[in-house]
């Protein structure tokens, strides 16, 4: 049986191959995602606050987490060109991708900055960041999860048009 499974693994991976690497110059759009050319790239393993996300720093005072977030994104991606390894699609139609700038792991700085949560990919990263009360593990947030399901984004209202927007 095991063997069995193994195969139709194989089988299911040849059928559907992982989309070919993309490199290029890219624009942020927060702190998980970004535009290489044509294409919109979530990295794969992280969750960092929505652009419009705000947090509360060490003394409880609210600051813009999630263009902090953006900003970072928009710093690494400038440093040269992006590498991408997609892995799949998510339900946006954007590529799932591990993403290097000059050979760094862009999700892993993200992580390792506190400015985006990980999804086990990352863990020790985390765990890193937390233990320092970096970024958004220095005071209190809400996961990016959670508020973007207390704050729909406009895209959910509009359906297929939705899709063409950049976020």
């Amino acid at each position: 049986m095991v063997v069995l499974l193994g195969c139709a693994a194989v089988i299911a991976a040849w059928l559907d191959p992982a989309p070919p690497p993309i490199a290029g110059n890219a624009r942020a759009s927060d702190g998980d995602s970004f535009r290489l050319g044509d294409q919109r790239v979530r990295l794969l393993g992280i969750d960092a606050p929505e652009y419009a996300q705000t947090c509360d720093d060490a003394r409880g005072r609210p600051w813009s987490c999630g263009r902090s977030a953006r900003d970072r994104m928009a710093q690494l991606l400038g440093a040269g060109k992006v590498d991408c390894r997609p892995e799949d699609h998510d339900q946006y139609g954007r590529l799932l991708a591990v993403c290097t700038v000059g050979g760094r792991d862009i999700a892993q700085v993200m992580v390792a900055e506190g400015l985006a949560i990980s999804s086990g990919r990352y863990w020790s990263d985390e765990q890193a960041a937390r233990r320092d009360s970096k970024g958004i593990w220095a005071g209190g947030f809400e996961t990016p999860r959670s508020w973007r399901d207390d704050h729909p984004r406009p895209s959910s209202f509009l359906g297929w048009l939705g899709s063409l927007l950049p976020w």
